[in-house]
């Protein structure tokens, strides 16, 4: 059998499975399951045994435990229709219906209070930041000849290798340690991975909450009043494991890979601007709205989700956009994540540029001094 033709059988399978347990109670799982498999299974055996393939495939890559048959049969459902999503999604992709692709990765049986845990960018304690919590504005430079219609500051070796937040509410930690490293490289032409556990641990006075979340500019002005961030090395990052902060805060002012003398906020909702930022001081601490199962999914191309909301009140996610360029026709943000390499384009994302802010990329961006 073709693998068209199995994806296929697959879609109506899942499908005639989603309809029959809409609104029941888990404990009827597995009767609905049964039902919607068994109307295939004698014609096509192979859709069931390549069902099975894939979940117990995904299962062993993952290391995924449940808390007994009932908790699997959830997860299996949760899987299910995050499965026939991406089937139905790059089926508009192979007719050029969309820019990107989705794809199953290690979110793919997650609920969805197990993901929001892990967008931890506060946008309610913006405003009630106090003004000497708030960066400088930024002055734009006066380029010679056009501002660069392509930029990857990777290629420039200001960028660390894809890090993992885990099951931990940091993403605004590595947000900020990702524009600091950039900082530092464009200083002293030497990249340095800095400590997130620092700022998980140890910046609660500032308002920021550890795995529960935090801003960028709190954790900027703490490394700034505190004296700086401490290497990765000398401050590992276990929150990913553990699920929350430490008891103790060990930073070691000896052990200081960069420090931080201040910090620029960007106009928001301007992408002209950011782009001149991005091209003219390195990669930008960016806040996006990460809800959208699409986002999770994501596998390459340009992401364009019509429903990525742009405003503040949706901004959940802190990331770090590290260059910008142009793929198919579309411009686009290239956008370094905190959720591990195997995740989307080697654990980044092109978002779509120049089209009603996508996702709230240029809403709140900001960038630090060192």
């Amino acid at each position: 059998m073709r693998s068209s033709q199995l994806y296929c059988i697959l879609l109506i399978t899942f499908v005639s499975f989603a309809s029959q347990i809409h609104g029941r109670s888990w404990r009827t799982l597995e009767t609905a399951a049964s039902n919607s498999l068994k109307s295939v299974v004698d014609v096509f055996p192979e859709a069931i045994e390549k069902l099975q393939e894939i979940w117990v495939h995904f299962k062993n890559e993952f290391k995924r435990e449940y808390r007994g048959a009932l908790d699997e049969l959830k997860h299996f459902y949760i899987f299910s229709e995050n499965y026939v999503r991406a089937i139905e999604h790059n089926l508009k992709f192979m007719r050029n219906e969309t820019s990107y692709r989705l794809g199953i990765n290690k979110f793919s049986d997650r609920t969805a209070e197990e993901m929001r845990q892990l967008r931890g960018y506060k946008h309610s304690m913006r405003c009630l930041l106090k003004p000497s919590h708030k960066g400088s504005s930024y002055i734009a430079p006066n380029f010679i000849g056009p501002i660069p219609d392509q930029i990857d500051w990777r290629s420039k070796g200001a960028v660390t290798p894809v890090k993992d937040q885990g099951q931990c509410g940091s993403c605004w930690a590595f947000s900020t340690t990702g524009s600091v490293e950039g900082q530092h490289f464009r200083k002293t032409g030497k990249l340095i991975s800095l400590s997130e556990q620092q700022l998980v641990d140890c910046s609660s006075s500032y308002g920021n909450m550890g795995c529960n979340g935090g801003l960028m500019d709190q954790a900027f002005q703490y490394l700034k009043e505190k004296g700086g961030d401490d290497t990765e090395e000398s401050y590992p990052y276990v929150s990913g494991t553990t699920g929350e902060a430490g008891d103790t805060c060990l930073y070691n002012p000896t052990m200081v890979g960069s420090k931080v003398t201040g910090w620029v906020d960007l106009p928001s909702g301007d992408e002209e601007t950011l782009k001149k930022a991005i091209a003219d001081m390195g990669p930008v601490s960016i806040a996006i709205d990460a809800a959208l199962p699409s986002f999770s999914a994501y596998h390459s191309g340009v992401y364009d989700d019509p429903h990525c909301a742009g405003g503040q009140g949706s901004l959940d996610h802190g990331v770090l956009v590290v260059g910008y360029g142009t793929e198919g026709g579309k411009d686009y943000w290239l956008v370094k994540n905190s959720w591990g390499p195997s995740w989307g384009e080697n654990g980044y994302i092109k978002i779509r540029r120049n089209h009603k802010n996508v996702c709230g990329v240029a809403t709140a961006a900001s960038y630090p001094l060192v």
